[in-house]
């Protein structure tokens, strides 16, 4: 039988030993743990890595997307910025040519003839032609009757198969007799009565000639127009009036 301190001894030893295995397991354990953690943390670290790369990747692509989207936005702030100031100037020319369109339209109208009526007498007349007999006209009115003298006189003169002839040679005459040019004023008038019998101021004419033969004491002649006058035109003023003057020359 084996003694007590034998015993003793062979748990000692036994004891040790299994101190020694549990010991080692123990550190085997924790090497396992601390790969383990070594592990995880690389995963963690990479995965972290991985992440910020991608977040990095990320954020310079949207950068960029960024970037290439402000780029096409200037870009098409130009095309319409060129485009406003085209239409612009399209507009400017298109305005440009309507103007001058209308311009060319006026000036086409001023120089194109078109009907008048002068002392209930229909006709077609060009533009100057009608603004030179106008003229004239205002020289007579406004007194001047020797420039309106003139004035018609050149106007028939100028225009010589004018459907304003009658009542320019009417004008002319009134003139004349206003400058006390009879014999001229006489022959206008009678110029005036033969071109158109039938105007409307022919009565006011055969008055007019027999007033300026009674300015030249002409006093027959005076009452030959005025009997004249009460026969081809009884109806008008100047028919009357003739009437008055030819009872005070009897």
């Amino acid at each position: 039988m084996m003694s007590r301190f034998s015993l003793r001894n062979a748990a000692l030893a036994a004891a040790l030993a299994l101190s020694g295995v549990v010991s080692h397991a123990a550190l085997f354990e924790d090497d396992e743990a601390r790969r383990a953690i070594l592990d995880l943390r690389q995963r963690v670290e990479a995965q972290r890595t991985q992440t910020e790369q991608r977040s990095a990747e990320d954020t310079a692509q949207l950068r960029r997307s960024l970037l290439d989207l402000q780029t096409q936005i200037e870009t098409m702030r130009t095309d319409m910025a060129r485009m406003t100031g085209q239409n612009e100037q399209l507009a400017r020319t298109v305005s440009e040519m309507q103007q001058r369109q209308t311009d060319l339209d006026d000036k086409l109208r001023k120089s194109e003839p078109s009907k008048v009526s002068v002392d209930g007498r229909e006709f077609t007349a060009d533009p100057k032609e009608k603004s030179d007999f106008d003229a004239a006209l205002g020289v007579f009115r406004s007194g001047q009757f020797a420039q309106s003298q003139t004035a018609f006189a050149e106007f028939v003169k100028r225009y010589p198969q004018s459907g304003y002839n009658a009542s320019a040679l009417f004008w002319l005459g009134n003139a004349q007799y206003a400058t006390r040019n009879y014999n001229e004023a006489i022959a206008n008038f009678r110029s005036m009565l033969s071109l158109a019998p039938d105007h409307a101021k022919a009565p006011e004419a055969v008055l007019s000639i027999a007033n300026c033969q009674i300015e030249l004491k002409d006093t027959r002649a005076a009452r030959r127009t005025l009997e004249d006058l009460t026969k081809a035109y009884p109806q008008s003023e100047a028919a009357q009036a003739g009437r008055e003057r030819l009872s005070r020359l009897k």
